[in-house]
């Protein structure tokens, strides 16, 4: 790993890798001469604005309108950052934060959730990836800024708010009152299901590679240390350190890339490879499935395509949501910073998941939910987001749409599975295949 990034925090939300940067001066005024003329053109409209609007105008709200308008023409994922917007930055990678547990995106001016974060009270209230928020206790957020719209989603723990909901499937909008909290979500969970060991990362928040290691440790110890294998469970996973992620790759492998980050300048990109640091593969061999789905993103798809390219995992479920760049936060003072698109992150095989995301071996929908396949038609990717980077290879829209059709093979119903005791289809499935078939997994892998 760089000396030179070893230092920093790096982290991501459903954004991807964020690395702190330091705002040098030298940067800072490191402007191309031939810009002149356009920021005179910006401060004249200023003037223009200050003179003639309608109303009186704030400097400040002028001035931010600027530099918001500015880094949204880049990309989604490059924002300037204050107030609120930085402390859930600052404070998310501690996985300890307030609010009601939804990651969210803006999608043609109004609230998409991408994801319920697991144990959050959206989740415990039935708020499900792919809802549109349209009404904060009746009122209509449409074209708020969201930023806004979730500093209204805040609250003092124990109040409710009452959210309404479009959902793929239905004809007409409801609501959902959501008890607010502060979450406090468990990064990782783990079980042992007919001898599989079942780890559940919710996000990659401090430690968690740790934490996996020592899940690894403990339900070898409870299973008399016969394992049939590893369920990794990835999904609606947003992201997190990808310090964290690394670390958790590397628990599996023993030599080769993780992953590697390359930017505009070649001399700045970066490799991380196995170091080994949890000396070995903590695994000790035996074959892992990788579940992944829509809301899988960033730290989740470096894991699941670091053990894909290495063979060392069976990727199951569904095609990740696609985030493969990194942003780096610069911070401007302690109250003001800037987090900026930086680079592009690719798999030991030099594929980027970019739009594409990471295409799991063997595709699983979760039938086990009625709702799925109605949302899945709907269901947000980096690929859907406006302004998102393109892929550097140009992606075939047929094929990311692909996994939206129906899959024959897949042909129960939510009732007939509930029949028989399965809630979650894909984690049984994955069960069921270690179970099945353990040792073919393990020969294909190596």
């Amino acid at each position: 790993m760089s000396k030179k990034l070893s230092s920093f925090t790096r982290m991501a939300l459903l954004a991807g890798a964020v690395t702190l940067l330091p705002a040098t001066t030298a940067g800072l005024a490191a402007v191309d001469g031939r810009a002149g003329p356009e920021f005179g053109k910006l401060y004249t409209i200023y003037q223009l604005v200050k003179a003639n609007y309608v109303d009186a105008t704030d400097d400040d709200k002028l001035v931010k309108g600027a530099i918001d308008g500015m880094l949204a023409s880049l990309d989604p994922h490059s924002e300037y950052l204050e107030g609120s917007s930085l402390t859930r930055l600052d404070t998310m990678i501690d996985g300890s934060y307030s609010g009601l547990g939804l990651s969210v995106v803006m999608d043609q001016d109004t609230v998409k959730v991408v994801a319920p974060m697991r144990g959050s009270p959206a989740a415990a209230a039935g708020v499900k990836a792919g809802d549109y928020i349209t009404h904060l206790d009746g009122k209509l957020i449409y074209g708020l800024p969201l930023d806004d719209a979730v500093a209204k989603m805040r609250g003092e723990a124990g109040s409710n708010i009452r959210l309404t909901v479009f959902r793929s499937g239905r004809d007409e909008a409801f609501d959902i009152t959501v008890k607010r909290g502060v979450i406090t979500l468990e990064p990782v969970t783990f079980k042992l299901t007919d001898g599989v060991g079942v780890i559940t990362v919710n996000e990659f928040s401090r430690d968690v590679g740790n934490y996996v290691n020592n899940a690894m440790a403990e339900m070898t110890k409870q299973n008399g240390k016969k394992l049939t294998g590893v369920v990794l469970d990835l999904r609606q996973n947003p992201g997190g350190s990808l310090d964290e992620a690394i670390a958790m790759s590397d628990l599996f492998l023993t030599t080769g890339d993780i992953v590697s980050q390359r930017g505009r300048v070649a001399s700045e990109n970066e490799f991380y490879r196995a170091e080994s640091m949890f000396k070995g593969d903590v695994a000790g061999g035996l074959p892992i499935i990788v579940l992944i789905d829509a809301g899988s993103a960033s730290a989740s798809e470096i894991v699941a395509g670091a053990l894909q390219d290495q063979r060392r995992a069976l990727i199951m479920g569904e095609r990740s949501f696609g985030k493969g760049s990194v942003q780096s936060m610069i911070r401007l003072d302690r109250t003001h910073a800037v987090k900026l698109t930086t680079a592009r992150y690719f798999t030991p095989a030099g594929r980027s998941v970019q739009e594409g995301g990471i295409e799991p071996d063997i595709r699983v929908p979760q039938i086990s939910d009625p709702d799925a396949a109605k949302r899945a038609r709907l269901s947000l990717r980096e690929s859907d987001l406006r302004g998102h980077l393109v892929n550097e290879v140009n992606m075939d829209d047929k094929k990311l749409e692909s996994d939206k059709m129906d899959d024959p093979r897949f042909k129960q119903t939510a009732e007939q599975l509930k029949t028989q005791g399965i809630t979650d289809f894909q984690l049984s499935y994955a069960i069921s295949t270690l179970r099945r078939s353990g040792g073919a997994l393990l020969a294909k892998g190596k």
